[in-house]
């Protein structure tokens, strides 16, 4: 299994929301041989498809680099007069495409084949598109979990595994956003078409924001929710902070709620100053039996950071704090299995959040705010910690800077979706000239399958009927607090 490290895509899968793409063995992916084939999604559903590849230089601006091969999943358009292929860019950084069709977006894949052909798109550096060498699982013992330890370790070992994967022959600081922005180019090319729709979610949306500056005539319209946008793969702490304060005032509407937890941000950092203090040894399961592990405030802080993304689990956030305040440490255990797997350093995540980095500005306004925040600086693990420890990979301000965009638009956002908050959403939104908004109520981060009309409207979207602005809702989560 593909090794990820602690950090905002681990996180979310330790918090039981595994981005998809987490799960592809790499090695036996990237050996698939193209053609037709069967493809089965996780419901046991299938359907026809076809794999395809093309070759790129894994870092473009180096004269002779080597070529890697780019892999896709198409699912074949069943109109008689299908438009641009419509090109899913998955989030992370590191999810893959085809893994995501695998998953409960599955009908969504197969709806928009109405419409167009639906390319599964894998990523330099992930699923069927890896070339960045697997390595050694971390073994025990592991640092304790508390801020200083956790960014040491992985300050260390993103040095030394940048080093061996050089050894190695992999040009690492190809691993970039532009980079990747112009495989999108040269896949438009190797379909052979003029135009290409895009459909993205997360750092896909990110993604899609550098495909629009680099190749915009090369976009038809775009389908993107919870928007990240291009100065915003470090999210301020005081947004975040508005978020918890929006939950703890949802509280407020359940009695029992209520009465447990007066106030949600005031128990979240009673726990974290207690266990940063004096990080709490749990017993998890390990891949070759029980390891000790210690967690500190901090990697409390790294766990809600996942948990905040989606309702389901955002509805469990007082429960564990209640039991963390009254000293049940033992309630982390099943929230931190196979620790190894946090402790490792995949490549392509890394690289990507290290190039596309921070303007000095919102890093020093993200500095001062994490001094009080609830999640202090962990909410985007490993960055900022990272900052500084590859030099010469940052892509500049120009590439973080904002764009006008004309390009048709259809943005999606869940109200509690506390991974890209909607006050982070608007600085993006603000740039798309020609959008059209969708705002699904007590829906969370993961907004494309939590509503079914989402699906009629990027069907509607793509296939160029009006499609207007629209408010759609959802049932208010249940805070579990016994």
């Amino acid at each position: 299994m593909t090794q990820t490290s602690l950090n905002r895509r681990s996180m979310l899968a330790v918090a039981g929301l595994a981005l998809p793409g987490l799960g592809l063995a790499r090695a036996a992916r990237a050996q698939e041989p193209s053609g037709p084939f069967r493809f089965a999604a996780a419901n046991g559903q299938e359907t026809d498809a076809e794999r395809g590849f093309f070759e790129v230089p894994e870092d473009r601006r180096v004269p002779g680099s080597r070529r890697i091969r780019l892999g896709y999943v198409r699912f074949p358009s069943t109109s008689p007069n299908p438009g641009p292929p419509i090109v899913y860019l998955a989030g992370g950084p590191g999810g893959s495409g085809v893994r995501t069709a695998m998953g409960p977006r599955f009908p969504i894949f197969m709806a928009l084949r109405a419409v167009a052909d639906v390319i599964a798109f894998d990523q330099r550096g992930t699923g069927l598109s890896a070339h960045i060498p697997e390595r050694p699982a971390a073994a025990a013992p592991f640092p304790a979990l508390t801020h200083d330890a956790t960014t040491a370790w992985f300050r260390d070992d993103m040095q030394r595994a940048w080093v061996d994967w050089t050894r190695a022959g992999v040009a690492m600081s190809g691993y970039n956003t532009e980079q990747n922005a112009d495989d999108i180019e040269d896949l438009r090319r190797h379909l052979g078409v003029g135009t290409l729709n895009l459909w993205g979610i997360s750092y896909g949306t990110h993604l899609a924001l550098s495909v629009l500056k680099r190749h915009p005539r090369s976009v038809g319209r775009v389908a993107l929710a919870s928007l990240e946008g291009q100065d915003q793969t470090i999210k301020r702490p005081a947004r975040i902070d508005a978020f918890l304060d929006r939950v703890d005032r949802l509280m407020g509407t359940h009695p029992v709620a209520r009465a447990a937890i007066p106030n949600l941000p005031a128990l979240m950092r009673r726990v974290h100053d207690r266990l940063e203090a004096d990080p709490a040894t749990v017993t998890v399961a390990g891949d070759d039996g029980p390891v000790d592990l210690r967690i500190g405030g901090f990697g409390v802080q790294l766990l809600a950071s996942g948990m905040v993304a989606n309702p389901p689990s955002l509805s469990m956030l007082p429960g564990l704090y209640l039991a963390l305040d009254a000293g049940m440490t033992e309630v982390l255990a099943p929230l931190f299995p196979r620790p190894h797997s946090y402790f490792s350093i995949s490549g392509m995540p890394e690289a990507m959040d290290l190039a596309s980095g921070v303007s000095p500005a919102r890093l020093a306004l993200i500095e001062q705010e994490a001094k009080t925040a609830v999640l202090g600086d962990a909410f985007n693990f490993p960055m900022p910690h990272l900052l500084g420890a590859i030099p010469g990979v940052d892509l500049g301000e120009d590439f973080r800077a904002p764009i006008r965009i004309d390009t048709p638009a259809l943005l999606v956002a869940g109200s509690l979706d506390g991974r890209t908050p909607l006050e982070e959403q608007a600085e993006v939104i603000a740039q798309f000239r020609n959008r059209t908004q969708i705002l699904v109520e007590n829906a969370g981060h993961n907004v494309f399958e939590a509503h079914p009309d989402v699906q009629t409207l990027l069907v509607q979207f793509f296939r160029e009927d009006p499609v207007s602005d629209t408010e759609l809702s959802l049932p208010p989560p249940t805070f579990a607090v016994a």
